[in-house]
């Protein structure tokens, strides 16, 4: 895995949500989609914090503090192929408990600082030690760099997402 590839793809979706931002009123925004679950407002709050809760844990892993443990197989796998397995999943209850309805501004500055937050960490990521690894809520440990690759699937799986919401909304 190569920190410079996934970084400028980990951009690349990102300003994807920010085209898509663009087009969502701000009602449409903070309504409930009529095939139910999260709203538009939900998914970016969830996603970008996540994702800003990930390069933290990346920070962790640069600075030491992490284990010596296996990364699972199936999430090897994962990582090697680039996407989750098929379905619909429960975010981590740790997660859960963070979502909230947010502002089109609030997604923007979201996007932005973990913009910001990834530009600084990913030149470090190629001195970060592999064995160090910090946990997962549901997939276990990883490095620095799977978390950066983790980051990347996750962002494509909830723009799909994103995707499904439009299409209920048309």
């Amino acid at each position: 895995m190569n920190s410079i590839k996934i970084s400028s793809s980990l951009h690349k979706i990102a300003t994807a949500y920010q085209k898509q931002l663009v087009n969502i009123s701000e009602k449409q925004f903070q309504a409930s989609p009529p095939i139910g679950g999260w709203s538009y407002s939900e998914v970016y709050a969830h996603i970008f914090d996540a994702s800003i809760l990930s390069l933290e844990t990346i920070e962790d892993c640069l600075n030491g503090k992490g284990k010596d443990k296996p990364t699972a197989f199936i999430v090897k796998l994962i990582l090697f192929y680039g996407s989750l397995p098929p379905g619909k999943y429960k975010a981590p209850e740790i997660l859960a408990s963070r979502i909230r309805y947010i502002t089109k501004d609030e997604a923007f500055l979201l996007i932005g600082d973990f913009l910001k937050r990834l530009d600084k960490d990913v030149p470090k990521i190629s001195t970060a030690r592999p064995q160090i690894k910090t946990k997962h809520p549901k997939l276990g440990y990883l490095n620095a760099i799977q978390w950066l690759r983790f980051t990347e699937i996750h962002l494509r799986h909830h723009f799909k997402q994103l995707k499904r919401i439009e299409k209920s909304f048309s």
